[in-house]
């Protein structure tokens, strides 16, 4: 969203060891919630959901590990802030974090020689938790934008759009272009909710019709909660999340419209941390060599967002 991302396809068999947590996500709001209220955080230890962890046959690069902040070295151990509220990029199978920035991160730490330990916490708490040395890092499903980079660091390491949802055969009608005085659900602090939607509205009035009416939510469970209910329309999330949330639902939900405003997801770190964002750009690029990198987006069914560069800080378009 242009605030947690502007954040794609199949998503295969990890579907079925997921399901159970994605159907009480969808009627209890998600099993983290409760630790995202109030922006409290709670630890939890992370696995790979796949039949093999990508980061099984990783081997460190001590070069990289030296380039990392002494405090890193002493512990071994990188403290990851993430909010696993947005399945199946990040999401908590019991006190599990889980998914697809996981997964990628899990294996950047072990390039990088050391183990990553997460934090699950309010979206909007990360970037505050990094530059106030909560977290050596965040990785959770973040746009990079102009407004992120004025405050950290950014390593580019996956590429996602903007997909709407809608109930399946769109009973409602709702075209995504055209979405005036339609009732639409999202989560907070998104690029979803803080830009898309926004934009979308001012049009509808300017146009002299109603306004969208927006339900915001601090889960993305929650937004899918209330279009399956029926109490909004539509919704729309990352592309990755929409497509997952249509699966865990079945027949409920369908997509609608194209992916649209593709951009990349950023890893943050400190903005005085230069060389640790430059030893995870460089991680990340010899785990695309190694081919474990793909690996780990081939367990959610994400390899169509894969990029071939891992730059710090990317020029925007």
């Amino acid at each position: 969203m242009l605030s947690r991302t502007t954040r794609r396809a199949s998503r295969r068999s990890f579907l079925s060891a997921a399901g159970a947590l994605a159907a009480t996500g969808l009627a209890l709001a998600g099993c983290g919630s409760d630790s995202l209220s109030g922006g409290a955080s709670s630890t939890a230890t992370s696995s790979a959901s796949g039949s093999a962890s990508p980061t099984a046959s990783t081997s460190a690069d001590p070069a990289l590990t030296a380039m990392l902040p002494q405090s890193v070295r002493d512990s071994g151990v990188l403290r990851v802030g993430t909010n696993a509220e947005y399945a199946p990029n990040e999401f908590l199978e019991g006190d599990t974090v889980k998914g697809m920035d996981i997964d990628v991160m899990d294996a950047v730490a072990a390039k990088l020689g050391v183990r990553a330990e997460y934090s699950n916490a309010g979206f909007d708490t990360l970037l505050t938790g990094v530059t106030g040395n909560r977290y050596d890092v965040a990785i959770s499903s973040f746009t990079i934008n102009a407004e992120r980079l004025g405050q950290v660091n950014m390593v580019q390491y996956f590429n996602a759009g903007t997909q709407w949802v809608v109930a399946k055969g769109n009973p409602e009608g709702v075209d995504p272009e055209n979405a005036c005085g339609k009732t639409v659900a999202v989560q907070s602090a998104t690029t979803q909710s803080d830009d898309d939607l926004p934009a979308r509205i001012q049009a509808c009035t300017d146009a002299g019709q109603p306004a969208i009416e927006v339900l915001a939510f601090d889960s993305q469970e929650d937004a899918t909660t209330a279009v399956v209910q029926g109490r909004a329309v539509a919704m729309l999330a990352d592309s990755p999340i929409a497509a997952y949330a249509v699966q865990q639902t079945g027949d409920a939900l369908e997509l609608a419209g194209e992916i649209y405003d593709a951009a990349p997801y950023g890893i943050v770190v400190p903005k005085e941390q230069a060389q640790e964002a430059e030893a995870i750009s460089q991680a990340l690029q010899q785990l695309a060599d190694e081919g474990a990198y793909t690996a780990a987006l081939a367990t959610w069914g994400a390899e169509d967002g894969a990029v071939t560069e891992f730059p710090v800080n990317p020029a925007l378009s």
